[in-house]
Formats: structure tokens, sequence, C-alpha cells
């Protein structure tokens, strides 16, 4: 396989189609060759196609680029950031004295676009975390086959104006950003379809933890189109929102969590910033919830 510019690349041919879809995980795991990703006007970029895959790949102004796709292989593309996941950023620019008025932020992906595929296919902000090793997606929007198929269904979560069936799965022995190993997926896939607006990221990791999924240290993320065994076109054009870590998520909705309750006696509720540096309020816990470090500047009730 080879992969050519920034600007422009040809989905070329290879033998041996995969006879069953496998969540994408033999194409995820090749997407650390160096020449199948870099940066694009500010952005991390990611593309891999394996098989019989024709098309185009093009990298537009700002966060945006093109895809068409063809053939009988696997094709997955997308810009975002590396790393992803949470960032540090600031309340008020203004108001700044010190380093402690830094405070934890869960990054909030604004994209739109069009994605029109034929097939198996679908729409993702998709990463991968370390320690342990885990690759996630949160899905808007698929084609004729739902990735969730073979996953273990363990709950809802309520963010950005839907509903999220959350599942997971075991890959074992499959390719990943560390050579073959064996992972755990993490799924959220929006029950009613579209192609735009806000994933707050932060709201999907909040609901992982509460239904017993760890978080680790956060590789690349990236909006990304997949196809496999399919055709279509995908033109995305990604940034970032303002989503922030110290909003409470509006969910989940899952029969192994309880809804947030309000602090009472001096104790945080479901959610709250319970600590880090530079904060100031009670940090004991509603229970049955404890104050989880999320990093210096953020630990929160979970």
């Amino acid at each position: 396989m080879a992969y050519k510019s920034l600007l422009f690349l040809a989905l070329i041919a290879v033998t041996a189609a995969l006879d069953v879809f496998d969540n994408s995980t033999e194409v995820i795991g090749k997407r650390s060759i160096p020449n199948g990703e870099g940066t694009n006007n500010g952005y991390f970029y990611s593309v891999y196609s394996d098989t019989t895959v024709t098309g185009t790949y093009t990298n537009g102004p700002g966060g945006e680029y093109t895809l068409t796709w063809g053939g009988s292989g696997d094709v997955v593309v997308g810009k975002g950031w590396n790393p992803g996941g949470p960032m540090l950023s600031t309340l008020d620019c203004t108001s700044l004295t010190t380093d402690t008025d830094l405070y934890f932020f869960h990054r909030s992906v604004e994209y739109s676009g069009t994605y029109s595929p034929n097939g198996n296919s679908y729409l993702s902000v998709y990463g991968w975390m370390t320690s342990p090793l885990v690759e996630y997606y949160i899905t808007d929007s698929f084609g004729d086959y739902n990735p969730s198929t073979g996953g273990t269904h363990l709950g809802t979560c309520t963010s950005d104006g839907g509903v999220y069936d959350i599942y997971t799965q075991t890959r074992t022995n499959a390719p990943s950003i560390q050579g073959t190993a064996t992972f755990q997926q993490y799924w959220s896939i929006r029950q009613t379809h579209r192609v735009g607006g806000t994933v707050t990221t932060g709201n999907h990791y909040s609901c992982w933890e509460s239904v017993g999924l760890p978080l680790g240290t956060f590789n690349y993320m990236i909006l990304a189109t997949e196809g496999y065994s399919s055709s279509g076109t995908s033109t995305i054009t990604v940034g970032e929102g303002t989503g922030t870590g110290s909003s409470a998520p509006s969910g989940p909705s899952s029969t192994t969590t309880t809804p947030p309750t309000a602090p009472t006696g001096g104790t945080v509720a479901q959610w709250g910033q319970c600590g880090g540096i530079g904060y100031s309020g009670p940090t004991t816990c509603a229970s049955p919830y404890t104050c989880t470090v999320a990093n210096a500047y953020y630990s929160q009730c979970l």
C-alpha cells in the first residue's frame, strides 16, 4: 500500500479482502504508518485504505477534507487532533493572574458537511487511549450496518440533543497503535442519525466511566469517515467547540447510574467539581460517588 501527499491521496488496490467486517480494528491498527498521517492547516489527519478500495482523499482549507470511495476494501480518513481528549484552557483570559486560573477542559468537537454512504459506512469522532489501551467511537451516523453488532450494551448517554447507546467489546490479538494486542472498544452510537453539530466529548467520557469503563491517556482523535465494501462521498469540516469539563453531562441514562442530586451539607453532587489547583469549594462527594482526579486542575465526583 502507498500514500501520496497531504493534499491528495489515491487509494490503491491490494489483495485479500476481509470476509467479515470487524468494526475496523484491522484498519485502525495500521494507521500508525508514518506516511498515512500528518498535519494540514493546523489539524492532525489520518488516512488508511486496504484491499480493493478505490477513490480519492483531499485535504481542504482549515479542518475540511473530502473523500470519495468505492470497491470491496476498507477505508478510514479524518481530521482532528493529536493528542485528542481533554486539555487545559482558560476561564477568562482578561482576569488571569496566576497559573491556578487554568481549569480542566474537555475538547468539544464541532463539525458540518455532507455524508452520503451507499452500504456499510459510519461517521464518528474516533480515537485511542493508552494505559489502558482503548479504541473508541462516538458515532453520529452510519449506513446499512450497525457497528454495535456483537457488542455488550451498557446503558445510554444523553448529550448534545440526542441519546447515544453505550456498547463495549473486547478485541483479542488485534492490531492497535501499540501493535498486536488485546484491548477494549468503547462505543457511543447516536439513536437518531445526524451529520453536523457539536459532540461534547467530556459527556461521553463521563458516561463511559459511570458504567464501569475506565479512561486512559488520550492519543489522537479525528472526525472520521469510514467505509467497508461500499461506496460514497463525504465532505466534512471539523473544528473545536467550547465544551468544558465543569459542565455536567446531560446523562447518562442507564440502569447502572442514578440522576444527579443537589449538594447538601457541603457535599458535591455527581459530575460536580470536588478538587484541583485553585478550587475552594467542598471536596466531599455525595454518596455513592468519589472524588476522582482528572489532572492537577480538576477533580470530579464520579
